[in-house]
């Protein structure tokens, strides 16, 4: 039996090019300036896989970090003259999703708050791209390897929400379990605990876990998302094994708004959440 949620091209657009293009020049102009990825992502602000990801073209190459980069890499302006182009390739880049997600990532990249609840895994936007791959690797029925490369490319895509300005609010409630499945193995375990702290001390993002020994939980169904998109009132948004479903009855997403918030207050506090992510990560 065939995949039931088709790929759409994610060079449909024919921006992908310009992207691996000045993927390359980044990657280039950063060994010639002799600094490895991660000493380079920590002076504009990115991980070192977010690095990787932009300069194989997977990841958009802002225009701030390009502006960063023609300086900081002696670029002598190269950089920045390309920026009118990577803006208008921004505009015109279609979400690069399944047909069946798209009117939910369409919300999620233009929403003003996201609220996310995760009992069995990392959400997407909280992935590193080594979690991801082993994600899809691992997903049965089995992938080709064209598709798992789209499927990380896509996700990656969607995390930049993130470091949208103006930036949406953003808060996360993550069952224990989440951060004690070594996904991939011990190194990219340690280095998906990272991503989350780091993350965390985003200003407009807040981590709580809500610990496995609690007594009373408000939601022992399935994980959810909420959010908030712009200009519109809150909807609701579930997958159970493989089936969709995006909640706009009004009715509806009163209800699991009200379970999100009796599991924030019942949840570690976002300073608590940090220190027990920490704990588990020296535990490793």
């Amino acid at each position: 039996m065939g995949e039931r949620r088709p790929e759409t091209s994610a060079e449909a657009d024919g921006t992908a090019e310009l992207f691996v293009a000045l993927g390359k020049m980044v990657k280039f102009l950063r060994e010639r300036k002799g600094l490895t990825q991660k000493e380079f992502g920590e002076l504009v602000g990115y991980g070192p896989d977010a690095v990787s990801s932009m300069e194989r073209g997977v990841r958009t190459l802002r225009p701030e970090v390009l502006l960063k980069a023609d300086e900081l890499l002696d670029a002598g302006g190269l950089l920045k003259e390309v920026l009118p182009e990577v803006e208008a390739a921004m505009a015109k880049t279609r979400t690069r999703h399944p047909e069946w997600y798209r009117s939910y990532a369409g919300l999620e990249a233009e929403a003003v708050e996201l609220h996310f609840y995760a009992n069995n895994g990392v959400p997407g936007l909280l992935q590193t791209e080594e979690h991801a791959q082993v994600v899809f690797a691992k997903r049965r029925p089995f992938l080709s390897e064209e598709t798992i490369e789209k499927r990380v490319a896509d996700r990656l895509s969607r995390q930049q929400v993130l470091e949208r300005w103006p930036s949406p609010i953003v808060s996360y409630v993550l069952e224990e379990v989440v951060l004690d499945r070594p996904i991939g193995g011990r190194s990219v375990h340690m280095n998906q605990l990272r991503r989350l702290l780091s993350v965390g001390r985003m200003q407009n993002v807040e981590i709580q876990v809500m610990p496995t020994q609690v007594e009373e939980h408000p939601n022992l169904d399935s994980a959810f998302n909420l959010l908030v998109p712009k200009g519109h009132g809150q909807v609701a948004y579930t997958e159970t094994q493989g089936y969709p479903r995006l909640i706009t009855d009004p009715e509806e997403v009163r209800k699991i708004a009200d379970r999100y918030g009796i599991m924030r207050a019942v949840a570690l506090s976002p300073s608590e959440s940090r220190k027990l992510i920490e704990q588990k990560l020296e535990e490793l």
